[in-house]
């Protein structure tokens, strides 16, 4: 099976398309080629993926990637077996040309996304996520779906396959040692950049607070104060595979994500990352962080945007190893149990191959 997977919004790296879907494609014996903004992040290809580099999609500069998009698809589109999208902007890059069966990956409730899209005027977001609504709705008829979680299908008016946000888990997991407190993620606001350059500040030299993931140029200034001043370390960018293995041994992994629409009714993948690598998980209380923490008995859960609260519950795992690797062990059993990429791989697979034998179903 010959597979395009399309993105002009994410990084090539990201954990979702390069580390879990497409080595589960080439694991099952398929080829796959990856069109992403390669050249934008500096970034390349993973072995056995073959590239083609496409514009970035970024706040307002979009169509040139959009378009560029369209006139790879219009060109190649039915050299493939099967074209899986990763974008909700990629549907207009589709509209009305031939191609392929192609596969929408939803991998948020997008229209609840809107309200944190900053490039997005305040007055115009209810006429964008007015938009999107019609674009569910063109892609319901038009595409076939998969989901990162199952609540985003009662958006649309056709059922798909849900592809949860799992991870790979290691059979063993390090001891932790009461030194640093992980964050692996993008650094938005929203996602609680703010709350933790505040918490790490609170910590002091007590505990090194470390960021792994991506900044938002909105949080960057503040960020490089911190990470400057010595108050916490920020990575930036680090691929997935490494990320993970810097989870390794850490007190604990932070989740501070704010009360957003968007957030209400996702699992949060830092979360089962967290539970993963062995290391207690610290959240705020979404529904879905909360269940998964009740049911695996591996974290804490402090209130909203309260960094004091978040450093409290550090210093107590700190000085509480016993009940630190407690909470440990107890969230790599339900990870191994309930979150495995191991299984959730070739489950993706059978899907895929199950709409190329019967793309009109």
């Amino acid at each position: 099976m010959q597979v395009l997977v399309v993105t002009i919004v994410h990084h090539p790296g990201d954990a979702r398309i390069s580390h879990r879907q497409i080595p589960a494609l080439i694991n099952a014996g398929h080829h796959v080629s990856l069109a992403a903004p390669f050249s934008a992040f500096d970034a390349q290809p993973a072995d056995g993926v073959t590239a083609i580099d496409l514009p970035r999609a970024s706040a307002r500069s979009r169509g040139a990637a959009r378009r560029a998009a369209r006139e790879l698809l219009k060109s190649c589109g039915n050299d493939f077996d099967l074209i899986l999208i990763h974008d909700p902007e990629l549907l207009l890059a589709i509209r009305g040309i031939q191609t392929a069966p192609v596969i929408w990956d939803v991998h948020e409730d997008t229209a609840a996304a809107v309200s944190m899209k900053a490039w997005i005027p305040t007055f115009a977001r209810p006429l964008a996520a007015g938009l999107v609504t019609l674009a569910e709705r063109w892609a319901s008829s038009h595409v076939h779906l998969i989901f990162a979680e199952a609540s985003y299908q009662a958006r649309f008016k056709k059922l798909g396959v849900v592809v949860p946000n799992t991870t790979w888990v290691p059979e063993t997991i390090s001891e932790s040692a009461a030194e640093r407190v992980v964050y692996l993620g993008a650094v938005t606001q929203q996602r609680g950049a703010l709350d933790l350059i505040d918490m790490a500040r609170t910590l002091g030299r007590q505990v090194r607070v470390e960021l792994i993931g991506p900044i938002h140029p909105s949080v960057a200034e503040q960020v490089r104060q911190a990470h400057d001043a010595g108050e916490l370390i920020a990575h930036g960018f680090v691929p997935n595979d490494q990320a993970l293995g810097m989870l390794n041994g850490a007190i604990a992994g932070v989740c501070l994500l704010h009360d957003e629409p968007n957030y209400r009714h996702s699992q949060p993948t830092k979360i089962i990352e967290y539970m993963a690598h062995g290391i207690p998980v610290i959240t705020t209380p979404l529904p879905v962080a909360i269940d998964i923490i009740d049911d695996a008995q591996c974290g804490l859960i402090v209130p909203f945007e309260n960094p004091a609260a978040a450093a409290a519950a550090i210093l107590s795992l700190k000085n509480d190893q016993t009940r630190r690797q407690e909470l440990g062990r107890a969230g790599h059993d339900a990870a191994l149990r309930s979150y495995d990429w191991t299984s959730q791989g070739p489950l993706f697979v059978q899907a895929l191959e199950r709409i190329l034998a019967h793309p009109n179903a």
